[in-house]
């Protein structure tokens, strides 16, 4: 008879914390209800300072802690806890950020989703709003090359069933993805030169270009608090950060030609939305 456990591939879970020790605790309790039993978790933080690593190790004994002296930010942080899962072992491995909360069956259905093509390197989850559970947030991720601009298919619809087919797209949100060990070790960490956003994209691209897909697998779903640690849904602070790395990446995937196009447009795109973001301000402000 077969071990149904070591059957499962064994995937290491990725969180990255700084200063979110709450969020990180309720990530990782809901983490210890998923059905998905061969897994392990590391939690990498970045030199929080509320007190977190204690919580964790005391409210989590079996939870690796990780303590940087410094915050080494998403992709620096998140690459330490890769490399510890990648020298103990692990087959598979998630990262996922520490201000989300999962369904129980989110990691089996992911692992299905690697497990069912050899050519799938990464899949991603349906992720939702965690103060409208309902609302989509994330059902797949496009990128438009023309006017240097990354969409989130089904961003705010309400979940009517439209996104319940699982499909390539061209990244998943470093919110949630699900790697294949060889994968990473084929096209590297994340690019630790992307301040803050945008480092999610770069390494599915690597992945698309080395010959693999990316699927967004709906059968999969967390539910994700938007943005703690840059100032909420929209702040300065996250428009400028996204606004530098768009531009860093489409500065190193576009061709020539889309080079002629893309800068304006990208531009024009943030600045609709640096203005609509002056208007919603001052409307909270007067209201």
């Amino acid at each position: 008879m077969i071990d149904p456990i070591s059957a499962e591939p064994l995937v290491y879970i990725v969180l990255v914390n700084w200063n979110g020790k709450d969020y990180t605790l309720a990530c990782l309790q809901s983490l210890g209800a998923i059905s998905y039993a061969n897994y392990r978790i590391v939690v990498v933080d970045n030199g929080s300072s509320d007190g977190s690593v204690p919580a964790v190790r005391s409210a989590f004994p079996a939870v690796t802690v990780l303590e940087m002296q410094r915050n080494l930010r998403f992709a620096g942080g998140t690459n330490r806890g890769i490399q510890y899962a990648l020298d103990h072992g692990a087959e598979q491995i998630l990262i996922l950020n520490n201000d989300t909360t999962v369904d129980p069956g989110f990691l089996r259905a992911l692992v299905a989703c690697l497990q069912s093509d050899p050519r799938v390197g990464m899949a991603g989850p349906k992720i939702y709003y965690q103060d409208d559970p309902d609302r989509i947030w994330f059902a797949g991720g496009s990128v438009s090359f023309w006017t240097g601009t990354m969409h989130h298919i089904g961003i705010r619809e309400a979940d009517r069933g439209q996104y319940d087919g699982a499909r390539d797209i061209a990244y998943a949100s470093g919110c949630c993805i699900l790697a294949r060990r060889s994968i990473v070790e084929m096209v590297g960490l994340l690019d630790e030169s992307f301040f803050m956003y945008t480092e999610d994209a770069d390494w599915c691209m690597r992945v698309r270009r080395a010959g693999y897909r990316i699927v967004y697998e709906p059968g999969a779903k967390i539910w994700h608090k938007l943005s703690v640690s840059a100032g909420g849904h929209l702040s300065w602070y996250k428009m400028k950060n996204k606004f530098l790395s768009n531009f860093r990446f489409f500065g190193r995937y576009a061709r020539w030609y889309q080079w002629l196009v893309f800068p304006w447009l990208n531009l024009l795109v943030n600045g609709y939305a640096g203005l609509r973001f002056i208007a919603d301000t001052r409307l909270r402000r007067t209201g």
